[in-house]
């Protein structure tokens, strides 16, 4: 594997943040002319971090997880990845970046229907070129993580919405990611399943030290994540989660 492009940064535990935000802009034209959605956002995410963002609809939440897994491009301002500014980078290295160093998770599962389980996990890996061999490999070991040692070679539509969701978590985690972005992953849920796949973060997040950053409407979700921000008029600010939610 290449180690540039697995490290844009250097060592996982340097003292810059994994990531840094500032002044960052991202406006949408539109016929009745420009919609500014982000406005001088300014951001710091560390090694280990779990964070919920939180804010009413359509305030940019998506739009701010698009950019931090560069599949958006801002409007203006800075994104560096362990120093390293992300958006000068060609679509190709943003690619690379993307399939190294990012994991996420949607609200909806989006696995390859033609696949089952074990194949869709291994999936991101293939796409980098590491050999089928290594990939089945780490893809049974995530999936056993992950409580689904008995679903592995299970077509992904016979499984359930809880099971469909722990599937895309081990995809997410498979390369061992440092920055794992999830867009509302248990809003699909019931609450019993819900709580059993953020479980699984959290628990990723303290053995693995994977960072998180969610995208949530959940109350209970956004106070377990612990460091809570509000996204309200383009920028971000620190609230308690029970009055932040909505």
């Amino acid at each position: 594997m290449n180690n540039e492009a697995r490290d844009p940064g250097g060592d996982r535990t340097g003292s810059s943040p994994l990531v840094e935000i500032r002044d960052l802009c991202r406006s949408f034209e539109t016929p009745a002319g420009s919609v500014d959605v982000l406005t001088g956002l300014d951001l710091d995410i560390s090694e280990g971090d779990r964070i919920a963002i939180v804010g009413q609809s359509g305030v940019g939440k998506s739009t701010l997880l698009h950019i931090l897994g560069t599949l958006d491009h801002p409007t203006s301002g800075y994104v560096a990845f362990r120093g390293e500014s992300v958006f000068d980078r060609s679509r190709e290295e943003l690619a690379d970046l993307r399939g190294h160093f990012i994991g996420f998770v949607f609200q909806f599962h989006h696995l390859l229907p033609e696949f089952n389980a074990i194949e869709n996990v291994m999936m991101p890996g293939l796409i980098q070129g590491i050999t089928p061999a290594d990939m089945r490999e780490r893809a049974d070991t995530m999936l056993r993580d992950v409580g689904l040692s008995h679903r592995i070679e299970h077509s992904v539509v016979k499984l359930s919405g809880g099971e469909r969701q722990r599937v895309a978590v081990a995809r997410a985690l498979v390369l061992d990611p440092p920055l794992v972005l999830a867009d509302e992953p248990t809003g699909n849920l019931d609450p019993a399943t819900g709580d059993q796949v953020a479980e699984l973060l959290f628990e990723m997040n303290r053995t693995r030290r994977t960072t998180l950053v969610v995208v949530t409407h959940s109350k209970r979700m956004a106070e377990q994540l612990g460091r809570v921000l509000v996204l309200k008029g383009g920028t971000l600010s620190d609230e308690a989660a029970g009055s932040a939610v909505v």
